[in-house]
């Protein structure tokens, strides 16, 4: 069941039913929708209509979401500074922007893999980050069925979808690294955007020329990125270009097809505080800003994906500097991570970095779980993950001044003042949490908790100035 969070921080509720290995959310319209539709209404991508001064569907929705002008919305998709991933192929897509004028959304990661092989468990996680509000989820399988998973996903979650085309390729074609061609790479991409994927990563920043300021630089932790050290590897084992790099104007092409949004991934992100902000990382983003500037010009919506491990003072600062080079376009944080010292708390030290983060400029949070580093996620790692991530995002949003996100905390407190347990625990982020610490403690006195007791200075200001005795010892 939704509850507080429907009221204040969304507009659209999306609840899922899980049931075996298939699974099913209601509530929203899966119509059916023709690959041509929007093509013979005059306009390609989301972008491409913002500049054609068309207001779209998806656009309509999002301004209603936000409680912003549907004009002032477009402007901003027109210029790159709002995205709204929404392949033509996902059907029952709910649409959100992503930009730093808008409310921020956060990322699920989830999807197989070699020693994780159980796709009841990755769909049940699908389901519960559906009901706990995560706007968006990626597909990052490396092992399985990978096809018939995400093609599911496509027609039946609402949820903005994503992929790493690079971890399905091996998948896909099953031989060893050094022997895929560059024209596979593409193939797989084709694929993943005609199978109505949103959004897809492509490691595109790290060329034969950062590659190699990459190896003078000597980094501590080298390269963390799961496809930029493919990608890297790749071009070392064959002496070829990175062909997302080298054919980048056909994966445009691909992306105006379909309306992908292309999410320029970090392959030189820090993989630890020390290496944060250092020259392979700065130059990989030049390269990123370079290559949102040819998107744009072909109407290819974009986001960039940064850090990383950083430390908390040099977040604002690589916020701007991202805001900088890559003119505006959204940012897509993997946490920040604040310290490399919390294994099994990482949701935390991801929840601190990602609210700077976000209050600083970046539009989408990637949730970190507690099992970041140690293992596969389980679906509660995943609960804990997002309820971390949508605190960040949230905080973010008041610290933003973005309209109405303070109302949710101004209605808590009212419940707080007059000591009303239900409504509190209606407007929790996770109320099933907060429903069952207040149930597993015994407190003497009903109208407070048991650790303050009659001494619960809200009982006792509330009594005092209605005129009525403070009974604390009786």
């Amino acid at each position: 069941m939704r509850t507080g969070a429907d009221v204040f921080a969304r507009a659209h509720s999306r609840i899922g039913v899980f049931s075996g290995t298939a699974f099913l959310f209601a509530g929203l319209p899966c119509l059916p929708t023709k690959l041509k539709e929007d093509t013979s209404m005059g306009y390609t991508t989301q972008m491409d209509a913002a500049r054609r001064g068309i207001i779209t569907r998806q656009m309509e929705e999002i301004a209603a979401y936000e409680g912003m002008e549907v004009e002032q919305l477009r402007k901003l998709v027109a210029a790159g500074q709002v995205c709204i991933p929404a392949n033509k192929n996902h059907t029952c897509l709910k649409p959100y922007g992503i930009g730093s004028a808008l409310k921020t959304k956060i990322n699920v990661n989830l999807g197989t893999s070699r020693d994780c092989l159980d796709l009841d468990t990755e769909l049940s996680k699908v389901m519960r980050a559906v009901e706990l509000g995560a706007e968006a989820i990626m597909d990052l399988s490396s092992y399985g069925d990978t096809r018939t998973f995400r093609r599911r996903l496509t027609a039946e979650c609402p949820a903005i979808l994503g992929t790493v085309p690079i971890y399905d390729a091996l998948v896909y074609y099953n031989k060893p690294l050094r022997e895929i061609t560059s024209r596979e790479w593409i193939d797989v991409f084709r694929m993943h955007a005609k199978d109505g994927v949103d959004f897809m990563t492509i490691h595109c920043g790290i060329n034969r020329s950062t590659a190699q300021r990459f190896k003078n630089s000597k980094r501590l932790m080298n390269i963390v990125s799961r496809g930029g050290s493919l990608m890297f590897s790749w071009m070392e084992l064959t002496g070829e270009e990175n062909p997302f790099y080298e054919h980048y104007d056909e994966l445009l092409d691909i992306c105006r097809e379909y309306d992908v949004t292309l999410s320029l991934g970090d392959a030189c992100r820090p993989g630890c505080i020390e290496d944060a902000g250092d020259i392979s990382q700065i130059e990989e983003l030049v390269v990123l800003g370079e290559l949102t500037d040819r998107a744009w010009k072909r109407d290819v919506q974009v986001m960039i994906e940064g850090p990383g491990h950083m430390p908390l003072n040099q977040i604002q600062a690589n916020m701007e500097i991202q805001n900088t080079v890559c003119k505006g376009a959204p940012f897509y944080v993997l946490g920040p991570l604040v310290t490399d010292i919390a294994p099994g708390y990482d949701h935390i030290t991801g929840a601190i970095g990602g609210a700077i983060a976000a209050a600083s400029g970046a539009s989408f949070l990637c949730y970190v779980t507690p099992a970041e580093h140690l293992r596969l996620p389980t679906l509660e790692d995943v609960h804990e993950g997002i309820i971390a991530s949508k605190i960040a995002a949230h905080a973010a949003d008041i610290a933003k001044g973005i309209p109405g996100a303070a109302d949710w905390d101004r209605s808590m407190a009212q419940a707080r003042r007059e000591l009303d347990w239900d409504r509190q625990f209606e407007l929790a982020i996770d109320p099933e949490k907060a429903r069952r610490y207040r149930r597993e403690s015994n407190p003497a006195c009903s109208d407070s908790c048991t650790m303050c007791g009659k001494m619960c200075s809200v009982r006792n200001m509330n009594k005092v100035l209605a005129g009525q005795d403070v009974d604390i010892m009786e």
